[in-house]
């Protein structure tokens, strides 16, 4: 005779239990209530766990590490250094579609058309001043810099600024066209070594495109845009879209910008966008302006940014292969590290929801392999962790090491805090040249 399980009411003690808790809450003992409630009763009965005092902590208390291991592996689903992928072609050709069905980037079929605003002479460049219109929201200004009488086809660089906490800004944190408003020149001296590190790499040789993304500059909400916000702190009362120039001014609007974007990504969300899927859509809108003009090189095009701008670089890098060479600074951690310990450091513009079960943060970036790729860290950069950042680098060396590639993967760490700064630029701007002038 063939064992059979034991009927969950079998036992006369568990019998008068679910006797009497059916006649209290009116439940019928069915066959299928019987079976489900046996599945169910290991995991019921078994007493909550006290947390591992050896545990390290987490910002979201004992959640974080049980909840981290719950659903994570060392290589993922996605990553190229999981044993099921063998070649890189086939691995993209499997994996691209998903990861761009996690980013969610608006599906519009949409010619920009550029304008020209304005055209100049300044700092040893010729400057344009472009302006071209988006599906949604204001035009987008933008300025293309390269050295005067400089004959093309040139390489070329996308300039992707920085968030910075400074969402009035967008392309004028990296450039430089002449008297730079006060705030700019504090921002610049802060991050940049005083440098506007566009001009310099266009004075390099370099054609060079720099436009205000998403939600900044000139594509920033504005006060009037919005409707009635009665609560919470961004209530538009007391504030004016007049005088924007003003110092002050600009700082109640960061302040207030800064407290919208969990607003922004919401809404986002619930209209089944990302963030980063709407910077990838833009910053591709770019490269695609770019990549038309007649004084550029379309095969030798790169993008670099620090901290939003490396973010930026992460996913377009990443995703587009026109993108010849990429330098990601001051935006390499794990998704492990944003969970764990820095969230509250970022904004919601790095999140992708879901992808993290199946790819690392750095491996988003990695999807561009074999292409050259840089990664500049500092040391006292209060925005991740030293052991994180370190562990995204070895996750990237990996993925390039797999594919055989690992002469064009190159990572530096520097002393310091959050910054791109003289030294760190003269490094970016070598590895440009190499993969680009070469």
């Amino acid at each position: 005779m063939k064992n059979r399980k034991p009927n969950t009411l079998a036992n006369p003690t568990r019998r008068t239990f679910w006797n009497k808790f059916s006649a209290l809450y009116g439940l019928v003992l069915t066959p299928n209530f019987i079976k489900y409630q046996t599945l169910l009763s290991p995991l019921a009965m078994k007493p909550s766990q006290s947390p591992d005092p050896s545990s390290p902590k987490s910002i979201i208390g004992q959640y974080g590490p049980q909840l981290w291991k719950l659903n994570h592996h060392d290589a993922g689903e996605y990553s190229f250094r999981n044993d099921r992928w063998k070649d890189i072609k086939s691995w993209k050709t499997q994996i691209l579609p998903r990861i761009e069905e996690f980013i969610a980037s608006p599906q519009i079929d949409f010619s920009p058309n550029p304008k020209l605003i304005h055209q100049y002479k300044y700092d040893g460049l010729e400057i344009d001043e472009l302006s071209w219109d988006l599906p949604y929201g204001r035009p987008a200004k933008a300025l293309f810099l390269k050295p005067i009488g400089a004959k093309g086809p040139l390489p070329a660089i996308l300039g992707l600024h920085d968030h910075g906490g400074n969402k009035y800004f967008g392309r004028r944190k990296i450039t430089k066209t002449g008297d730079n408003h006060p705030l700019m020149d504090y921002h610049q001296d802060h991050y940049y070594s005083g440098k506007a590190w566009a001009n310099e790499i266009a004075k390099k040789g370099y054609a060079v495109l720099v436009h205000d993304t998403f939600t900044f500059g000139t594509r920033r909400v504005q006060y009037d845009d919005i409707s009635d916000i009665p609560w919470g702190e961004c209530n538009t009362d007391g504030l004016t879209d007049s005088n924007p120039e003003n110092s002050e001014n600009i700082e109640k609007y960061n302040t207030w910008a800064g407290n919208h974007e969990h607003i922004m990504a919401k809404s986002l969300f619930s209209g089944g966008y990302t963030w980063p899927g709407i910077f990838l859509y833009e910053d591709q809108l770019a490269l695609d302006i770019l990549s038309a003009r007649e004084d550029v090189d379309s095969d030798k095009i790169g993008c670099a940014g620090l901290s939003g701008g490396g973010l930026r670089t992460v996913y377009l890098g990443g995703l587009d292969s026109r993108i010849k060479c990429a330098v990601c600074v001051g935006f390499m951690s794990t998704w492990k590290d944003f969970m764990l310990n820095k969230s509250y450091t970022h904004t919601w513009m790095t999140y992708t929801p879901v992808l993290p079960k199946y790819m690392n943060f750095p491996e988003i970036l990695g999807m561009r392999v074999p292409l050259p790729t840089m990664v500049l860290n500092n040391s006292e950069d209060s925005l991740y962790t030293v052991p994180e950042m370190k562990k995204a680098v070895e996750i990237l060396k990996g993925v390039y090491s797999k594919a055989g590639s690992s002469d064009t993967f190159s990572a530096k760490m520097y002393s310091g805090p959050h910054k791109f700064d003289a030294e760190m630029q003269e490094d970016a701007f070598a590895w440009m040249d190499k993969w680009l002038k070469g």
